[in-house]
Parts: C-alpha cells; sequence; structure tokens
C-alpha cells in the first residue's frame, strides 16, 4: 500500500482483504468476519487441495479500507453509497475486526483508513471471494 508516494504497508503470503462497512454492521459481524478468514481453508496442501487455512500456512493480512465496495449503481450514471457507514462507524468497525484478526493469532497490516492509497497485488492461484457474514 502506497499512500502520498510513501510504502507504508506490504506483506508476503497471505490476503488483501478489502473492507467495505455498511450501514447495520455491527461488532459481533467483525467477530464472525474474523472467524471466517482465519480459518477458510482456500491454501493448497501437498496434493493441490484447498484444504489449508491462512493459520496454516502462517499467512499475513493486508486489510484496506475500501467504501466504495458498497457503492450502488442500480440507477443513474453516478454511484449512490447510501449504504454505506458513516466514517466513525466504519473506522470503528475495521479496527475492531484487525483486533479481531490478530487475536486469531495472524500478523495484520493495514492502509492509511479514508485515504487515498495505491494497492499492488500479486494473485497467485484462482481464489478471490466476496464474503459477507
Amino acid at each position: 500500500v502506497i499512500v502520498g508516494g510513501e510504502l507504508i504497508s506490504n506483506i508476503g503470503e497471505g490476503f488483501l482483504i478489502l473492507v467495505g462497512v455498511k450501514k447495520g454492521d455491527d461488532e459481533e459481524k467483525a467477530k464472525r468476519l474474523a472467524k471466517k478468514i482465519a480459518n477458510l481453508r482456500i491454501f493448497e496442501d501437498k496434493e493441490g487441495k484447498l484444504n489449508l487455512s491462512l493459520k496454516d500456512v502462517g499467512g499475513e493480512i493486508l486489510l484496506v479500507s475500501q467504501f466504495t465496495l458498497y457503492a450502488d449503481v442500480e440507477k443513474g450514471r453516478r454511484p449512490s453509497f447510501d449504504k454505506v457507514a458513516r466514517r466513525q462507524e466504519a473506522l470503528i468497525l475495521f479496527n475492531k475486526l484487525r483486533d479481531y484478526l490478530r487475536e486469531e493469532g495472524i500478523p495484520v497490516f493495514t492502509g492509511k483508513f479514508g485515504e487515498k492509497m495505491s494497492v499492488e497485488l500479486v494473485n497467485e492461484g484462482p481464489v478471490t471471494i466476496i464474503m459477507e457474514v
């Protein structure tokens, strides 16, 4: 993650997670999501089966806030962001998710909440998942 021309976060093997917080999301959802992320078996084992979790492979997480994930483009040509949680509420839940992931024993690095960021990704393998709990 680069902000203002400066590298602020990077990881090795693991997950880049773009996090959108919408109205009505709560701390319980953040806790469930953290458990799901930490234990989701999407890394290959010795037989090439998706059998290993982030914990199993000692992976890391790069957690990046991304409010535009909840853009509504159903009507018109300009996205609506009416479903997006207010900034302070979103920041609190984003930080809770980060903390819950760390409680799961996973190293978590972040972008800069609310800042314009450049995010680079090398996506190895066929797995890209949209998760909502």
